[in-house]
């Protein structure tokens, strides 16, 4: 065995120690390197992941949904500011939508003290007869304007519209007047113009000599919003009415159901929904105009021409949707984030 002496330890040179001692810093310096380069592959990540969040939000809360209708439009009902407009300015026929100009003239008449919703009225033979959705009622009959006024309303009774129109107006031709002049006082536009009360086609009118059946009714769906709004603030009860999925007529022992079929309990049910009015002609197509109120904003929306009597729904509902998640952008953007 050898012993030490013979091969005594080398010290180290200056220039070994340091090349030690360097290579022992570079170690430990490498650590640190590799979590900065981990934290900002982290960083980037979540970067990424906030903008993906974000173009979705986009989309989904400012870009709007494609509409299947004629014209369309979605406003708040306090401020009347418009969310969505498509064709909005288009006049159309509105169908039974025109109805709800015969709703405000029907309660000017019994706010002003004119008129009282238990006065009789007694049915016409033009009433009784007049074509489309009806309480089906016959010459000579008597109802109560409400009576009549709440079948207008959930029902869209024709012969309803009529009775009231004669009633209020002396005649229908009469009642078309005040109609007009109406809507210039509530600002609604000149391509707005009502023909008859009930918002049938002429042609279907032309049988009646006491039918106001000269022309056509033509409406906007912004001047539609307009009327629907006119009637939510002036008449702010009106939503006691429309809100009904049904109307009992006790002289003919039947039940009338709503026309809404956004209403609760009905198969496109839609929360908030308490209104408005719907319409239907083979010129007009399936039209609607309706209501919601969620967590203190109201929306309008209308719908004008569109294919079937289920999409008159389904495209509010779009609209709907489009507009609530609108009203409460931060709120809805933290939901999702989080």
């Amino acid at each position: 065995m050898e012993s030490l002496a013979k091969h005594p330890r080398k010290p180290l040179s200056t220039t070994d120690s340091s090349h030690t001692a360097m290579k022992t810093m570079s170690t430990r310096d490498a650590r640190p390197k590799r979590h900065k380069k981990g934290r900002a592959s982290l960083h980037l990540l979540c970067l990424l992941l906030s903008v993906i969040l974000v173009a979705v939000f986009i989309i989904k809360v400012f870009i709007p949904p494609p509409i299947k209708a004629s014209s369309a439009i979605l406003i708040h009902a306090d401020t009347g500011r418009v969310l969505y407009a498509m064709h909005a300015d288009l006049a159309l026929p509105p169908a039974s939508m025109s109805k709800m100009m015969t709703e405000l003239l029907a309660l000017d008449a019994v706010r002003s003290g004119q008129h009282t919703w238990d006065e009789n009225i007694s049915i016409s033979r033009y009433a009784a007869e007049v074509p489309g959705s009806s309480i089906g009622m016959h010459e000579g009959e008597v109802y109560t304007l409400k009576q009549l006024f709440e079948a207008l309303i959930i029902h869209s009774a024709n012969d309803a519209a009529v009775a009231i129109a004669e009633h209020l107006g002396g005649s229908e031709s009469a009642f078309v007047d005040a109609m007009n002049d109406r809507a210039k006082e509530i600002g609604l536009s000149e391509r707005t113009v009502f023909a008859n009360a009930s918002g049938l086609p002429a042609a279907d009118l032309l049988p009646y000599a006491e039918a106001a059946s000269d022309g056509e009714t033509m409406m906007t769906a912004r001047d539609a919003a307009m009327l629907a709004r006119w009637l939510l603030n002036q008449h702010p009860d009106l939503l006691e009415i429309t809100s009904q999925r049904d109307v009992v007529v006790p002289q003919k022992k039947l039940s009338l159901h709503t026309t809404n079929l956004m209403l609760p309990g009905e198969p496109y049910a839609y929360e908030g929904n308490d209104g408005f009015k719907t319409g239907y002609t083979s010129s007009a197509g399936y039209c609607f105009t309706g209501t919601a109120s969620r967590s203190g904003n109201r929306l309008i929306t209308v719908v004008m021409g569109t294919g079937n009597a289920d999409q008159r729904f389904t495209e509010t509902r779009k609209l709907m949707d489009y507009g609530f998640e609108r009203q409460n952008i931060l709120p809805y953007f933290l939901s999702h984030l989080f």
